[in-house]
């Protein structure tokens, strides 16, 4: 699947599996040899603790959560900790938070208002926390419709996207006010997957996305992102009670503006495509035939 040729590398995603930090950790180190973008953490497995490591075991790259939910914790123990992570990594660090999913928030029992109020209100308390715990790194919001992406450039000092469309990400972008397009970054969680069979790859993501077509923030921005057919027959789904059927509700054409999927050089294609909108990609590798491991050593094979 390698192959010489000269193309910007994207960022990339990593988890902090449990049993398997050591080797995430290597992986990092690799990302930072290799001349990648930047590393986006999630919030599974403790994304904080990761950020922490990574201040030591790297020592260029700059790096991120993407995203560490707000009702996680207190906004004060939040600012203290990200502004620990930034004095440490050297200012490498960029603290992207975000009010996660409905099932996410239910689990842990917290009682919470409007998505907008909440983020702005949470903002507005760690940075009230500076002069007490230190000067807060970048802030990043998750924001996946145009409400938050609006609050986001009022805010914050940087947006990020799961999942988002290419097709669609222009009409987001024109919302962005030209007074804020130089120092504000732009960056989107990308599901991709390397292999020769695409149509093998595009299963895997089939199955990555059929989490998030379940949930109705998604399916509403994918609907205004012009993707009506295939919501319609989601929520049909949904309604019926067969989720096992979801994945034949996503057509190759939508699985293709939200993921990547394929062979090595359609893959660089389409972060290249990335790139030039101004969004920084994040690549958050599966395979066909490993875990995540195997899926970003196929990542790297195709820059070497």
């Amino acid at each position: 699947m390698s192959g010489a040729r000269s193309s910007p590398r994207p960022a990339l995603s990593i988890v902090a599996t449990a049993n398997k930090r050591r080797a995430i950790l290597d992986l990092a180190a690799e990302a930072e040899r290799r001349g990648f973008a930047g590393l986006a953490c999630p919030s599974l497995g403790g994304t904080m603790g990761l950020c922490t490591s990574l201040a030591h075991e790297t020592h260029t790259i700059p790096y991120w959560t993407s995203i560490q939910p707000i009702y996680y914790s207190h906004p004060v123990e939040a600012a203290n900790t990200a502004a620990h992570i930034n004095e440490v990594s050297g200012g490498r660090f960029r603290f992207g938070i975000g009010v996660s999913h409905g099932p996410v928030v239910q689990r842990l029992g917290v009682a919470t208002g409007k998505p907008l109020s909440d983020t702005a209100d949470y903002v507005a308390a760690m940075r009230a926390n500076e002069r007490f715990g230190g000067e807060l790194p970048p802030i990043w919001l998750a924001a996946l419709r145009d409400r938050m992406l609006t609050l986001a450039t009022e805010i914050a000092e940087g947006a990020v996207w799961a999942n988002a469309s290419l097709s669609h990400m222009s009409a987001q972008l024109d919302r962005v006010p030209a007074a804020r397009r130089e120092d504000f970054t732009l960056a989107n969680m990308i599901p991709t997957v390397i292999d020769d069979d695409i149509d093998a790859a595009r299963a895997v993501n089939r199955r990555t996305l059929t989490g998030y077509v379940s949930l109705p923030n998604y399916r509403n921005y994918w609907r205004a992102a012009g993707w009506v057919e295939e919501m319609d027959a989601v929520e049909a789904l949904l309604a019926s009670g067969d989720r096992d059927a979801l994945p034949g509700a996503m057509s190759d054409a939508w699985l293709d503006d939200n993921t990547i999927s394929g062979p090595a050089t359609r893959v660089r294609d389409r972060l290249e495509q990335w790139v030039a909108t101004g969004v920084t990609p994040i690549a958050v590798m599966s395979s066909t035939s490993g875990g995540q491991a195997k899926a970003i050593g196929e990542l790297f094979s195709i820059f070497d």
